[in-house]
């Protein structure tokens, strides 16, 4: 039998498919579709793994562990999907209003890349662990599988849903890029500093705003949200999740607090991107233990009373 936690992410991966085909019917956008009828198969072949281990063979942890990869491939997929087709909607930029927001909290952004630009080594390094957070995804929902928390893996997909909800639903009305969409960096000093986000991908962003998405292809997402940082809240809740995984819960720890640290710096945001990052979190933690209370909640049968005169 299917829980009602695997038929709740199986309802809102068929929800949002059925958003993303109504809009690309209206719309007729250019979809990459073998990219993503290979992303489809490979997600349907892991759902119905999660099946038979829910039904047949009867092993709870795999069933979840194969439910809830399935489930955020396919989220992720359809999410970003429909982020790019939200270009077309998307209000004006607050770019500059975030910019003065971190100046006046005492951060200039140029001055960060500078400092970033006299200590190579912490900044090799800062470059190095950005790009960690989707393998931590990868690896955190096996690893809780493993040590049996079941619940917390669906636990995690739906704060991870919350959390998409949220920024989409934000940046959708007031669009940001990050602060390296706003300052204009000397090209010396950029070409001694390494940076994983650079203003190339600041341009490319601000024409996909301007001119639409073009082809849209899993082979070439790029993350447009800035405020707040989603890049943040992934590893936020990646170290939320991961707090009671023995051996590698202080080694998570360690790692994004470097993310979040590189944030600013190679992934171009503004500072107030970051901590409102930590805010989305902590909304979307909260939202998803109750949405799994509700649906965990037992169901009590109701009995009606016999009519009067009627057999008992």
């Amino acid at each position: 039998m299917i829980g009602p936690l695997p038929k709740l992410l199986l309802a809102i991966v068929a929800a949002l498919t059925a958003v993303d085909l109504i809009w690309l019917g209206i719309g007729h956008f250019r979809i990459d579709w073998p990219g993503y009828i290979a992303f489809a198969l490979v997600t349907t072949a892991m759902a119905a793994g999660g099946v038979f281990y829910a039904k047949i063979r009867k092993d709870e942890r795999l069933s979840a562990m194969l439910f809830g990869t399935a489930f955020l491939l396919a989220f992720s997929n359809l999410a970003s999907v429909l982020n790019y087709f939200l270009l077309t909607v998307a209000g004006h930029r607050i770019d500059g209003f975030l910019a003065g927001i971190d100046r006046a909290m005492g951060v200039n952004w140029p001055d960060l890349i500078v400092w970033a630009s006299q200590h190579r080594a912490i900044n090799l390094v800062l470059m190095l662990v950005y790009g960690c957070v989707l393998p931590q995804i990868a690896l955190l929902v096996p690893l809780l599988g493993w040590q049996s928390s079941v619940k917390r893996i669906y636990s995690f997909c739906l704060a991870m849903t919350v959390a998409t909800v949220i920024a989409m639903g934000f940046w959708t009305i007031f669009p940001s890029f990050g602060a390296i969409s706003v300052y204009t960096l000397p090209p010396a000093l950029l070409t001694h500093t390494p940076l994983a986000l650079d203003p190339h991908y600041a341009h490319e962003l601000l024409q996909l705003l301007a001119n639409g998405p073009g082809l849209i292809s899993p082979k070439d997402l790029k993350g447009l949200i800035g405020f707040p940082s989603f890049h943040a809240v992934l590893a936020l809740l990646v170290t939320w999740y991961a707090r009671d995984l023995k051996y590698v819960r202080w080694p998570i720890i360690g790692i994004n607090t470097l993310v979040i640290i590189a944030t600013p710096i190679q992934g171009g945001h503004h500072v107030i991107d970051v901590i409102a990052g930590f805010a989305v979190t902590a909304i979307s933690i909260v939202l998803a233990e109750k949405i799994m209370a509700l649906v965990s909640r037992p169901r009590v049968p109701v009995f009606t009373a016999p009519l009067s005169g009627a057999p008992a």
